[in-house]
């Protein structure tokens, strides 16, 4: 299946949409990156301009191909250009699901009729977004980790409505960048992964609020005694202060279970722009960390 498809679009140049495609571009596919943000653009192609590089610096990819690589990233203002010829789109656009449900309306009136259209949403089922094109069994969910370039696993979740062909193009088009795909048989609520993750994080954030423990304690904790690579905080430092509150805000309003909700401590952060080492602090100071994949 992945055979048929030579040009991939992603909508979003943020972390996971800026890795994703460079990712794409490395794996000899024809990459669009799309974003309405001309300062996210410019973030992603600096990103590119130095990761690629540094492959080369490092032993990892020759010099040709990392030329032909960036030759085959394109990184575009216009929703037009990046899918009016994609086989395969990824949305990679922030967790909201008007934004998302009018993009993938979007992409159904652009795209070509065979492309597949996934969402890298964990929070977001693909059948909330469906019912927004005319193509339902064309959508799926297609959840990276990030860092995308580095993570292995990616989670592959079908809607009620997508259908076999789907599913297993995204199964491929997983395999084809290198990853491992882990499927679903149905959906649910932040897949596989990350219902373990939050279930951590939660009895993280509750030991913080009774005043147990600190964060960077719990972080040490976990990662010595129960061999995380990674404590709790250090993982919401990663993916975004901001984006995980935006998860568990999502949920609860969706349940109106005052547990799933973010606790005072993060709703804090997120109004003081403590986002993580996207933002330079969170629970930890990055000011003189350089960002790397």
């Amino acid at each position: 299946m992945h055979e048929k498809i030579r040009t991939v679009c992603v909508v979003g140049a943020g972390n996971m949409g800026h890795q994703i495609s460079t990712l794409a571009a490395i794996k000899g596919f024809e990459t669009y990156c799309t974003d309405v943000s001309r300062a996210q653009l410019d973030k992603a192609q600096a990103f590119a301009d130095t990761y690629l590089p540094g492959r080369v610096a490092k032993g990892k990819l020759s010099q040709a191909e990392v030329d032909a690589a960036r030759s085959r990233l394109h990184f575009t203002l216009s929703l037009e250009e990046a899918a009016s010829s994609a086989d395969f789109v990824i949305e990679a656009a922030p967790e909201n699901l008007e934004i998302k449900r009018a993009l993938f309306a979007q992409l159904d009136a652009i795209c070509p009729s065979h492309a597949t259209l996934a969402t890298n949403s964990s929070s977001i089922v693909s059948s909330l977004i469906a019912d927004a094109t005319g193509r339902p069994e064309a959508v799926c969910n297609m959840h990276f980790f990030f860092p995308a370039l580095v993570m292995n696993i990616v989670e592959i979740v079908k809607g009620p409505l997508t259908s076999e062909e789907t599913g297993q193009a995204a199964v491929d088009m997983a395999l084809a960048l290198g990853k491992t795909p882990v499927v679903l048989n149905k959906e649910i609520y932040a897949f596989i992964v990350d219902r373990i993750l939050y279930a951590m994080l939660k009895e993280a954030w509750n030991l913080v609020t009774l005043d147990i423990a600190s964060p960077q304690s719990i972080d040490i904790a976990v990662e010595g005694a129960l061999g995380h690579p990674m404590g709790p905080f250090r993982i919401i430092d990663m993916t975004g202060v901001d984006v995980i509150y935006d998860i568990f805000q999502g949920h609860f309003e969706d349940t109106g279970d005052p547990d799933e909700a973010p606790p005072q401590f993060v709703v804090d952060m997120v109004k003081a722009g403590k986002l993580g080492k996207k933002s330079g602090a969170g629970f930890y100071d990055y000011s003189d960390v350089p960002e790397k994949a």
